[in-house]
């Protein structure tokens, strides 16, 4: 029995088939785990919070949504009738509960938002810069809620919003979040203006989007709401915007006190025809002589810089170096 051994074959234990099977799998499996750990089933909701920029911002930091205290309550929709449509945040809820909001009303009856004009005016300027291969920085300077910024960053544009009311902020926050556009629109917490430093700013009880830095301005559409004076930061935009960096577009809507804001952005406004911006700002002369302003300066200081084409667009003046 010495040799027994021999009359045992020894039995395979892997096949080669056995072996192509598993190392398939094996590929397979890992190609899968690669794949779902690298994407998410579902959106992170802090990735959409974050800001990420080209350049250091100097003199002023972003606005931080992530640190920012929930609004309440938050009554947001989408917008009708726009190409690239978005949705955006209330932060006036109108006189309720017997007279709310035109938007809240359209809500309840299964309806979008009502289009704002700003919107759909920053998207058809955008289409068409899009469609001669432009591109740069879509800066809005009394973003309120968002409806320019947000309009403008769901077509791709990067967007720089200024807006000092920190009720109104927390509906960008809002925005940013819903359209999910962290890395796109950049949220400063200040007024711009022509000097660094702090500003005394009017805000009216009920109506945020009236909020103005003349006390006259903030209450000349509407005398019986209560008026709070606060004190916000005051930046010029050519502290903030590097002057190697592409601006494409500027609006300003800031009742009354556009012409502070054009004097803050000077060197902004004195690029070359080719890189300067197309700018859209509200042109009110009631507005603007409770600020201590005219159109006409307006016009004159613009048309020193090389703004010599301006046409009138409702209340909203529309200024290039182009004839």
């Amino acid at each position: 029995m010495a040799n027994a051994w021999k009359r045992d074959k020894g039995t395979k234990l892997v096949s080669p088939l056995t072996l192509f099977i598993l190392f398939s799998t094996t590929l397979l499996l890992i190609f899968f785990l690669f794949f779902t750990s690298s994407k998410p089933p579902y959106p992170n909701p802090n990735s959409s919070l974050t800001i990420r920029t080209d350049f250091p911002f100097r003199t002023v930091p972003p606005f931080d949504c992530q640190k920012c205290p929930q609004s309440h309550p938050v009554i947001a929709n989408i917008v009708e009738g726009l190409r690239y449509p978005f949705l955006y945040s209330l932060a006036d809820l109108g006189n309720l509960p017997d007279k709310p909001h035109k938007n809240i009303m359209r809500m309840l009856k299964g309806k979008p938002f009502r289009k704002p004009d700003i919107s759909q005016t920053i998207q058809e300027l955008l289409e068409k810069f899009k469609g001669e291969g432009r591109d740069g920085f879509v800066v809005d300077v009394g973003a309120n809620v968002g409806m320019a910024s947000f309009a403008a960053a769901v077509m791709g544009f990067r967007v720089l919003a200024f807006e000092p009311v920190f009720e109104n902020l927390q509906r960008i926050c809002d925005g940013i979040y819903l359209n999910r556009l962290g890395d796109l629109v950049t949220v400063f917490e200040a007024a711009t203006s022509d000097h660094l430093g702090n500003i005394t700013f009017h805000k009216l009880v009920g109506r945020l989007d009236n909020s103005a830095v003349s006390a006259t301005g903030a209450k000349l559409a509407f005398k019986s709401n209560e008026e709070i004076a606060v004190q916000v930061r005051s930046v010029p935009l050519d502290e903030v915007i590097p002057e190697s960096e592409p601006v494409l577009l500027l609006k300003i809507d800031v009742q009354g006190w556009e012409y502070h804001v054009l004097k803050g952005a000077s060197k902004l406004l004195s690029r070359k025809e080719s890189e300067a911006p197309y700018l859209i700002y509200e042109e009110d002369e009631r507005l603007l002589q409770a600020s201590n302003s005219s159109a006409k300066e307006i016009r004159d200081f613009l048309h020193s810089l090389g703004y010599s084409h301006c046409t009138q667009h409702g209340t909203d003046a529309h200024c290039t170096k182009k004839a």
